[in-house]
Parts: C-alpha cells; structure tokens; sequence
C-alpha cells in the first residue's frame, strides 16, 4: 500500500477524523450523563455552598484562647486572611502553578500529564489535577473499592475523574480563588491525625498558620503529598527532601530568591511535635465532662442502677438547657447537632490561666508532699497498700477492680476460664505506666499494675467566681490519661466537717450570733432504741467549758456542732443544705454534722459560693454561649439564682469562715502559704482520714479541694498527715499565691466583702477570741 495514494490517505482521514469524532461524541456524551446523574448524584448547590467534613469543635476559655477541641477528625477551619503567605505560595509552586489563570480545570496541565506522563512516561511531570480538582476529590470522596474488577474500577475511575471537572468547575463558579485554596487547606490530611492547616501547625510546630515560616510552609505542603511517607516524626529525611523539592518549586517561579533557597534548604527539620489527644493539653477532665454533659441522652430509669442518681440527671435535663444540648437542639435540616463534626465554637467560663495554675497547684503538692509521705508509709508496712482492713478484704478490693477492666470482659466474652483469667492477669507484659516523674516503660502484670495504682492518690479543684456562678478552673484528677474518673462532678465522697457551715448558718438564720456561748460538753441523741453520743477525737483545754460558735468552728468541735443540730431538727439542716444548693440526697439523721454523706466537689464549691454573694446561691455554670463554626450564635446561658439566706447571715457566715482561717484548723494557710487579705475556709476530714477536704472563700473567688485515694482504705494512718488541713488546703494555698502574682486576673487581696448593716445585739468580735490558742488540728 503506498503512503501517497489518494485513496490510502483518503481512507485515514476518514477514519482518523471518525475517531476524533466518535471520541468527542462520546466525551460529551459521558458528560451529559454524568450531568443528568446517570452515573450517579453530582454534589447539590447547597452541597457546594456548604460542603461536609467533619469539623472539630472548639472549646474556649472566658480569656480566648483553645483549651481544647473535641472531634472525630482533628480539623478546625481557618479563613484565607488567617494563612501566611508562605503556605499559599508554596501550596500554589507545587500543586497549581496556574492557579489563578484556569476556571477548575487546568488543560495544559493535561496535556503534559497526556505527552509526558503517559506516553513518555516522565513521572517528574507530574499530575495534571488542579487545587481545585483535588478539594473537589477531598470534598466529596470517591467511591471505589479495591474488591471490585479491574474494568469495572476503572470504568469508575474513569467516571468519577469526569465527576470532579465538573464539581470543581462548579466550585470555580461558587467560590473566590481565595476561598478554594482556604477550602483545600482546611479539608486535607496532614498525618498524625491532624486535618487541615490549623491542626497541623498546632500539632507538629505549636503555631497558628498565619506564623508559618517559609521551611515549615514548605514541610506542610510536601507532607500532603504521601502523610506517611513524607512524615517529619517517622521518616524525617523523606520530609527533609520532599521539603526542598518544594521550596525548588518556589524558586522556579520566583515566591523565593536563590540566596532564600540555599539558607533554608539547608536548615534541618525543627519541630515542636504534639500529637493530639484528648488525653493531653488544659483541662483535660474539663473538656471531657462538657462532651459526656453536651451528648448527654435524655435520662432512661432502665439504664441506672440507682432511683437517685436517675432523679438527679432527669432534673438536669429538665431545668439544664445544657445538658444533653446536642439532643435538644436540632439543625436547619433537622438533624441533632453533633459535637465532634460540625465544628461548634463553644465558649467556657473557664480562666485558662486561672486553670493552669490550679493544674500546677494540684500536681505540686500530690508530687512533692503527699504521694511521698503515703509510699514512705506504704513501704514501712510491708508495702500494704491498704490499711484497717484485712488481707481477704484487700484481695477482693482487686478482684473487683480487676472485673471492671477492658481485658476481662474481653476474656469473659471469649470463654475464657476463671483460671486462665487469674493466668491471664498474672503474666507479665510490657506496659506504660504513670508515675510523678513522668511515663516510664516497665514488665509488670495487669494484676500487678492494678495495685500500682491503687496507692496513688488523687485529687480534684474547683473554683468560682460567688457572684455569676463562672467556674474559673476545674481539675477532676492527678492525670486524665491515667485517672480518668472525674471527682469534681461525677465523683462523690464523704464530705466530712465541711458540712459543719450549714449547720450553723441555720443557727445565724435563726438569731444565733458567732459570740454565742455554748457549752462544749458531749451531747446525746435518741436514735431508735439507741443512744448516740458524738465524741471528739482529741481534747483542748476548753473541754466542759462555755466557748463561742466561732471558735466550735474555728476548731471543727464535734461538741458544738451536735449542740447546734440538738437546737433544731435534722429535717430543717438538711432543707437548709438543699437550699444553700446541694442537690444530692441526704437522710435527715443527726450523724449529719459528721458529714458521712456523699456530695459533690461542685456542689460544694456552689453552696459555699453562697456566703461570699450576700445570700444568694448562683448555680455554676461553665458554658455562656455557643457558635456554630460560620460564627452564628446558636445558644446563650444565663445564671440560676435563689435567694437562700438573707445578706446579714451570709456575712456573719464569713466571719466565723475567717475565723476558721485566722486562728483555727485553716490558719496554714497563714503561716505557711502567707496569705494575706480577707479569706475563710473550712477543712474537712472524714473517717480513718480517707478524705481531705477544703473549702475556701475569698470576696471574688470561691474554691474547693478533696484529696483521697480511688479505695477508702488507702489512707494516711495518723491525723497529721490526713486531715483536710494537710490533704487539701495546700492546694487552695497554692494556688491563690499564683492567682495574687498574677495582678491580670483582677483577683487581689485588697478585695473585701461586701457588709450589710447588722442587726445592733449581733456582735461578731468576741471578747476573749485574742486568747484562743492556734489550733490547725481538726477535732472531727
């Protein structure tokens, strides 16, 4: 066949120009196809106009700044004006070059994918998709599956590629160039869990993207790429060169000089590397007691073991607009909000210096005085951890706590025997544990580690401001990651003689004054058929004889409390406590001043709230309003209050408080811390000291304190080390010597309480109250 004969070169232009037809034909009819969703839906205008991803949500302190987020993806959007620079000029030098000149679809980009990536197969040509293409494929995900044929993963392929030319046009149509590169940023994956550009300047240099330098812009962008491959933390010499391809990019067409190129190429990766975690970073409990009291479901009786805690959660849901907000609240398409994706902006209370302070406080004292005083007397008994009770009744504490874990249900679940459990349990392993000193690497049994921390000691804080009810920081535990129990609000305990303040404010309500003299002798109760004498476990020199309220307070004397509970009948104490804000169930017995009841660390620290706001008890509150992530206000939260006792009993309250501080079982705080200025507080000890208490009140900050360990019978074997005094009030002490350093907060010992006008026969400065001796032991 002969290549110039009319017929030969008519035949190939017919079928080179049928080709090219039929081609084009079937483009075009594949796109209209596509267009009438043959193939499947293409992304809506609302789609377009808000595209889905799981956002994470914010959660910010009174002060502004990120305590936290909680999220399913660890992704918080940013807009255009909030990005260096140096990350849009790098993203643009290797992903888009003509970014700003094609409408979604960049064709000489195509080209050069056809010419040289196909058919010359230069694989430094690169790809051809543009930025808009692959938000467009980040966006709205492909769907194909790797079980499925090879023609039919291609077909798809194929299909799915036509799919987001025409969403990234459409993109191109709805959006500024501006806006779609923000968009790409805030969408991609950056590896180590961290979704856009916010989460991934956070997580690998503590930055925001608008403090970017050019090398860490750099970094970032090459990372995109291949996560893994490229990742600083794993393969950091793959991210070092992927680094200098990318700022090769930016020399070529010119966001860099040659001089900028050969200084930073060679620098070295410097990271400032924090995975994310809901286990690390400021208040840890705090963050999580908000996402369990926002996703909160309305209260099924079926799902609790106790009628009380049943009663108490369904009024919760009922009067707390908070509480369950997620299942309360629908969005305009009707679905509940969700916490970890739609990207709520929820603003707190919570002081986040006031937070880190009371966070320090709390590890200073547990790390420094209190677990080494407890492990000394652990190791001098033999390494008994528990105490007051026998070796059957420690080995069955374990064997509780070890049912409650994870590997025995799963074992129980898998048909294991009670034998190989106990074999299970006992087989050491290596493992992570906590210890003061930081996580140390160890071969230790899950039986043997269940002990272990056992004998550690916990604590929990809490402090508000009186007069809106603000929680200014909130601390639930020692450590979130390895003490995840929150003893602020879903933990309680005995409160001891921390209670000992309501009774006497029904006595001040009632005509009683802090000089009232009564005698400190042992009082009787019928009890049934019983009699029941309160007793104190030490004596003083005031024994038998006529002493004030004041000081029956200031010393925490059993005798004067069961003189005043004999004044009136449990039921009005108990109704006086209810009202001052406490909210857990309380039987009306007369053992009441012996504070054997369980309460809250929060309700505590609201009910003492109460004296310092002139009578009226405010509710706590941690949440004032929350924002969707476009920056729309969705809901606002207000204070709860009730006028509980009248201002001149609140104050005479805060005069015997004082006392209790100026010369009585909180005077540490004194003489040790040097605290000045006007504050009172109570200590409180339970039985066998298995826990500390301590409630302080300053004019414009309440706090509150409990020290104890997870079991009852892990204590201190003496009073000195395990009254509240010692246990808890430190913590208040320390952490009021930061908040008094820190003039910002506005919080300072110049503050004074507000004084109502006194009836004339009310004294509050007793005659012989300069003879009582100082007295810091808690006659319980």
């Amino acid at each position: 066949m002969k290549l110039n004969d009319p017929t030969t070169i008519k035949k190939f232009k017919t079928w080179f120009w049928g080709a090219l037809a039929f081609g084009f034909l079937f483009v075009v009819t594949i796109f209209i196809l596509i267009g009438l969703e043959f193939f499947g839906p293409l992304p809506t205008f609302r789609e377009l106009e808000n595209p889905k991803s799981n956002v994470a949500s914010e959660v910010i302190s009174e002060d502004n700044i990120v305590l936290g987020n909680i999220y399913k993806e660890y992704r918080s959007f940013v807009d255009y004006n909030e990005i260096s620079p140096n990350v849009i000029n790098a993203l643009i030098a290797t992903e888009d070059v003509r970014f700003h000149n094609h409408s979604g679809i960049d064709f000489k980009g195509l080209g050069r994918v056809m010419f040289k990536t196909v058919l010359f197969a230069q694989r430094s040509a690169g790809g051809g998709s543009t930025i808009t293409q692959q938000l467009a494929k980040n966006l709205f995900p492909r769907d194909i599956s790797s079980k499925q044929n090879v023609f039919v993963r291609t077909t798809k392929l194929v299909i799915t590629k036509f799919k987001e030319w025409i969403t990234a046009v459409k993109l191109e149509r709805n959006y500024t160039k501006e806006e779609i590169a923000a968009m790409y940023l805030n969408v991609v994956e950056f590896g180590s869990n961290s979704f856009g550009i916010k989460a991934a300047a956070k997580t690998f240099f503590d930055t925001t993207p608008d403090s970017l330098t050019i090398d860490q812009a750099a970094l970032l962008v090459g990372v995109v790429n291949a996560p893994t491959r490229y990742s600083p933390v794993r393969n950091p010499e793959n991210a070092r060169h992927r680094r200098n391809v990318v700022l090769g990019q930016m020399l070529k067409y010119g966001y860099i000089s040659q001089e900028q190129f050969d200084s930073i190429s060679k620098l070295p990766i410097v990271l400032k590397y924090q995975a994310q975690s809901h286990n690390q970073g400021t208040a840890t409990y705090f963050r999580e007691m908000l996402r369990l009291f926002m996703t909160a479901s309305k209260p099924n009786p079926k799902r609790y073991w106790s009628q009380q805690l049943y009663r108490e959660d369904s009024l919760l849901w009922e009067t707390n607009p908070l509480y369950g907000w997620c299942n309360k609240n629908t969005k305009p398409d009707g679905t509940p909000y969700n916490v970890y994706t739609d990207g709520l902006k929820i603003y707190t209370t919570v002081n986040s210096r006031m937070q880190r302070y009371a966070e320090e406080a709390l590890a200073e004292h547990l790390k420094n005085d209190l677990q080494p005083a407890l492990d000394k007397e652990i190791k001098a008994r033999g390494g008994k951890i528990f105490y007051d009770i026998t070796p059957e009744q420690a080995d069955h504490i374990i064997y509780l706590a070890m049912r409650q874990t994870q590997r025995y249900r799963g074992l129980v679940a898998s048909g294991a025997s009670r034998d190989s459990i106990m074999d299970n349990f006992n087989e050491k392993i290596p493992m992570r544990v906590f210890s003061w000193k930081g996580e140390r690497d160890t071969l230790m049994s899950p039986l043997d580690s269940i002990r272990y921390y056992k004998q550690f000691l916990r604590s929990s804080f809490m402090a508000m401001d009186p007069h809106n009810g603000h929680v200014k920081a909130y601390v639930g535990g020692p450590d979130f990651k390895h003490f995840k129990y929150d003893m602020v609000q879903q933990g309680k305990r005995q409160v001891g003689s921390t209670i000992k303040p309501f009774l006497y404010t029904l006595a001040m309500q009632e005509g009683y004054s802090p000089c009232t003299k009564v005698p400190n002798v042992t009082q009787t109760f019928v009890v049934g058929d019983t009699i029941w004498a309160p007793k104190n476990s030490g004596s003083t020199k005031y024994d038998g004889q006529m002493v004030t309220l004041k000081w029956g307070l200031s010393n925490s004397v059993n005798n004067i409390s069961a003189w005043i509970m004999k004044q009136f009948a449990p039921s009005a104490v108990v109704e006086m406590i209810h009202q001052l804000g406490i909210k857990s169930y309380i039987e009306p017995v007369p053992s009441i001043i012996l504070g054997t009841f369980e309460f809250s660390l929060y309700e505590m620290v609201g009910a003492y709230g109460t004296y310092v706001n002139k009578g009226v008890q405010v509710e706590p509150i941690f949440v004032t309003r929350i924002e969707d992530k476009n920056g729309n206000v969705l809901a606002t939260f207000n204070t709860k209050k009730n006028e509980a006792i009248s201002e001149q009993t609140a104050y005479l309250m805060i005069n015997l408080l004082e006392s209790v501080v100026n010369q009585g079982t909180g005077v540490r705080l004194r003489l040790k811390y040097r605290l000045p200025g006007k504050i009172g507080g109570k200590t409180g000890t339970t039985q066998h000291h298995s826990d500390g208490w301590f409630m302080g009140v300053t004019p414009n900050l309440v706090a509150g304190v409990w020290t104890g360990a997870e079991d009852r019978s892990v204590h201190f074997q003496n009073l000195a080390l395990g009254q509240g005094a010692n246990m808890a009030l430190p913590i208040f002490g320390l952490f009021m010597q930061k908040v008094y350093a820190d003039t910002s907060l506005g919080i300072s010992p110049n503050d004074d309480w507000q004084k109502p006008l006194l009836p004339s026969n009310v004294s509050i400065n007793c005659e012989d109250e300069s003879s009582y001796e100082i007295n810091e032991i808690e006659i319980y």
